[in-house]
Parts: structure tokens; C-alpha cells; sequence
């Protein structure tokens, strides 16, 4: 990074951060800008948009470890790498460059990422569409803001195209973001509930059957609307994901369970992408079954209410959190052993 660069990227860091404290003029601007004409906007993100084409690589195919063994193994079609379009939100090139340093990140690791203003939301889901019908890579959809905002409003689009969205992450999107659409395979939300900016609490519509996640950050008093798109775990996260999608069915469950999260303060948060169903086992205990699966307890008693207070009964069932992971194609599915961490 050179010398400009670095004062840059420090009077960018410094002006997010008196951002924070500053809510209230941000929202009179957050207002402001959403009031502004669509096509004065969209002059101005055109500019900053960059077009960037990098070439994906692929990782090497992994045997995935399946809680439960009810479902046959399910051949995964290698599907061209990945496409990721990534929207800031109102006055992003301020208060939003959560979404550049994780379009990089993206980069870096070999996939095709670009990040666009949400004013240009209607225009940039045409050129989704093209792009998919030219060579039917994966959807990736990742906004901050109004940017998680118009994340979920191209999904929706696209589901009146018949075209499926892959994975759609929402960070502290706002409050007026609709229901996930049926089309999207993997949704996952971080956000602030009691925030004015963001806080959108984003639910699936009804019949929805895709993997989805959801992760309240408000009793973590470091995370804020200016900060949260810029989470270097969560970015790391993200590019794994991102990573492994080519090679993963996100379809072969019948019945994925949803997880919805309040993250305790002072926890690091994980990026799930759904629930599984697992029998308990004579004998077993709640510590036991977080020990052997490698799962938090906090996270097991909240996606299991009462199950701290009521004694296990063997065969009943158990929501635990999963991670999908590469499989390959016609390798059966591994049973997972106690030891095992619930992943696949």
C-alpha cells in the first residue's frame, strides 16, 4: 500500500469511526441520499463501481461428514466458479467499505467479486440475469445497509426468472428488507435489531426450503452500523464459503432447519448456515452432546428451548447448528461419530 494510500485508508477508518458516535446527523444524510434521484445516483456509483473479471480457482474436493444417515448420498455437479456482487450502502463509499475490503479478500483467494452502489439495485439485476443465462455460475449476493436491502430485492428478481441465487448475506440491512425469496439456496443475516439504520430482521418467506441463518449482534456494544461490514472473521468466513460453493449441493436436504441467534456479548459469531435434526442416544447429556459435537452451549439451548431444564429422553430429536461442506460427487456420506464436529 503506498504512502497515499495509507493516509487514505486511515482518514477513511477515523471518519467511520466519528461516524459511530454521530448517528443521528447519519441519519438525516442516510435519508438524504435514498431521497436523491435514481439517475443523478447512478451517474455518480457508476464511476466508483470497479468491473473486475479475476479468474476462480477451485479447491480440492472434500469427503463431507453428514450428521444422520437418513439421506441416500447425492451426486454434486462442478459448477463453474462463482460470481460475487457486492452493494454498499447510503453514502458506501464512506460508511460502507466493509464491502471493498471483502470484494478484495474474495479476489485475493481467485473468484470474480464487484461492488456497486444500491441506487444502481434495478440495473445491476439485469446484468445478473445475463450473466447467469451466459455460463449459469453461482449467484453471490452480499450487501450492507440498503446494500443487504437491494441483496434481497435482486433475489427476488430473479426468482421471476426462474433463476436460483446461491448465497445471499445481508449485514445490518435495512429495516424495510423483504422476505427471502424461494430461489435463494443459502441465506444469512448479521445484524443489529435495535439499530435505526440497519436492523433489518430478515425472515424467509413461507415454503421456504433453503439453508438459513440469522445473528443478532446487539449485545455486543463494539459492533456498530459503521463497523459491522468490516468483521475480519466474518469476512474470513465469508470467503470460504464462497470458495466452497461450486462443489457443494446446498439441495440435497429435504428439510434443513433454520437458525435464528442472539450472540451472546463478548462471542465470537460463526456463520452456520442451517440446522440438522439428530436422535439423542441413551445415556447422552446436553454438555455432552455440545463436547462431542463441537457446537457452543448457548447456541445448542437456544435452538433447543428448555432443553437446560428438561431431561433428555434417547431418540428424541435435537436441532444442531451445521456447516455445508464440499462432497464428492457419488462418495457416500460419512456417519458421524461422537467425536465428530457437525459439519458437512
Amino acid at each position: 500500500m503506498t504512502g497515499v494510500a495509507r493516509i487514505t485508508r486511515g482518514w477513511l477508518d477515523a471518519a467511520e469511526t466519528a461516524a459511530g458516535r454521530c448517528w443521528p446527523a447519519l441519519l438525516v444524510l442516510f435519508f438524504a441520499v435514498a431521497a436523491l434521484p435514481q439517475a443523478a445516483i447512478a451517474g455518480a456509483a457508476s464511476a466508483t463501481a470497479p468491473s473486475k473479471t479475476a479468474k476462480a480457482t477451485t479447491s480440492p474436493t472434500q469427503a463431507a461428514i453428514r450428521p444422520g444417515a437418513e439421506l441416500p448420498p447425492q451426486p454434486v455437479q462442478q459448477l463453474p466458479p462463482p460470481r460475487v456482487y457486492l452493494f454498499r450502502g447510503a453514502l458506501g463509499p464512506l460508511f460502507s467499505t466493509g464491502m471493498d475490503r471483502l470484494a478484495e479478500k474474495i479476489e485475493k483467494a481467485g473468484f470474480w467479486a464487484s461492488v456497486y452502489e444500491f441506487t444502481l439495485c434495478d440495473l445491476i439485476a439485469l446484468q445478473v440475469a445475463k450473466n447467469y443465462r451466459e455460463d449459469q455460475a453461482p449467484i453471490v449476493l452480499i450487501g450492507h445497509s440498503m446494500g443487504g436491502l437491494c441483496s434481497v430485492r435482486i433475489a427476488i428478481t430473479l426468482q421471476e426468472q426462474n433463476i436460483p441465487v446461491s448465497l445471499v448475506v445481508t449485514v445490518d440491512p435495512a429495516h424495510a428488507t423483504k422476505s427471502v425469496p424461494l430461489n435463494v439456496q443459502r441465506f444469512i443475516n448479521l445484524f443489529l435489531s435495535d439499530n435505526i439504520l440497519g436492523g433489518g430482521d430478515v425472515k424467509p418467506e413461507p415454503g421456504f426450503r433453503g439453508h438459513y441463518a440469522s445473528f443478532d449482534m446487539k449485545d455486543h456494544d463494539e459492533v456498530t452500523h459503521i463497523n459491522i461490514d468490516k468483521m475480519e472473521d466474518v469476512h474470513a468466513q465469508l470467503v470460504t464459503m464462497i470458495s466452497q460453493l461450486s462443489q457443494t449441493s446446498a439441495t440435497a436436504d429435504s428439510d434443513p432447519v433454520p437458525l435464528r441467534y442472539l450472540v451472546p456479548p463478548k462471542t465470537s459469531v460463526e456463520l452456520w448456515d442451517s440446522g440438522v435434526a439428530l436422535p439423542i442416544r441413551p445415556g447422552e447429556t446436553v454438555d455432552q452432546i455440545a463436547a462431542n459435537y463441537r457446537v457452543p452451549l448457548w447456541e445448542m439451548q437456544q435452538s433447543n428451548r428448555g432443553i437446560a431444564t428438561t431431561p433428555l429422553i434417547p431418540g428424541q430429536r435435537i436441532i444442531l447448528p451445521r456447516h455445508l461442506l464440499p462432497q464428492a460427487a457419488n462418495q457416500p456420506a460419512a456417519a458421524v461419530s461422537p467425536e465428530a464436529p457437525v459439519r458437512r
